[in-house]
């Protein structure tokens, strides 16, 4: 008789589980209008949706964030000091890409990487987030993303290690020894990702 008791305990503990069985690991990153808010260089953090990500890194790096409720449904209308007006506002990209639903929508895979920013819009697409990778011999390449996740050559594109700027030639650079770690920047371009 007392059996029955543990079934409704036990349905309840599952029920309450599910949704961290479905949080996976990815990399997380928040740049803001004029600084990076959160995780230069892409935290893991458990997370089951880009929204829940966002939740998670505001614990972490004790950071605001507002969520606005609409007709189309829920979205970010403010991160930190700045909030959404006129052509400017918050947007997220999943590896790349810019989903066409919304921060509650997109499952997230292990290793994904989400990517929080500001964004102006001076027509139908964002501006192109940066891609920092490192290439042998000291060099680094940048890459530029549309909101397809499509890349080119980042050309334009300046290294900032420590004080030390470094202009890249055709969106690689080899600035030699160099301490501290490395970003990319472009006019009209969202900060790429940190390397150490």
């Amino acid at each position: 008789m007392h059996r029955w008791f543990l079934i409704p305990a036990a349905l309840a503990l599952m029920l309450a589980v599910a949704p961290l069985a479905q949080a996976a690991p990815a990399h997380v990153r928040v740049e803001g209008k004029t600084r990076t808010i959160f995780g230069a260089n892409e935290p893991l953090i458990d997370s089951s949706t880009p929204l829940a990500a966002l939740e998670a890194a505001s614990v972490r790096g004790e950071f605001y964030y507002h969520l606005a409720s609409t007709q189309f449904g829920n979205y970010v209308d403010q991160i930190g000091r700045f909030a959404a007006a006129g052509t400017g506002g918050w947007v997220f990209k999943v590896n790349g890409v810019l989903p066409p639903v919304g921060a509650d929508q997109v499952q997230l895979k292990r290793g994904d990487h989400v990517l929080w920013y500001w964004a102006t819009f001076n027509g139908p697409a964002g501006p192109p987030t940066l891609e920092l990778r490192r290439m042998p011999h000291g060099c680094y390449r940048v890459l530029a993303q549309d909101d397809q996740g499509k890349t080119t050559p980042a050309r334009g594109s300046t290294l900032t290690m420590g004080g030390r700027r470094v202009a890249t030639k055709n969106a690689r650079a080899c600035p030699g020894r160099h301490r501290g770690a490395v970003r990319a920047t472009r006019p009209g371009a969202i900060r790429s990702n940190t390397l150490a």
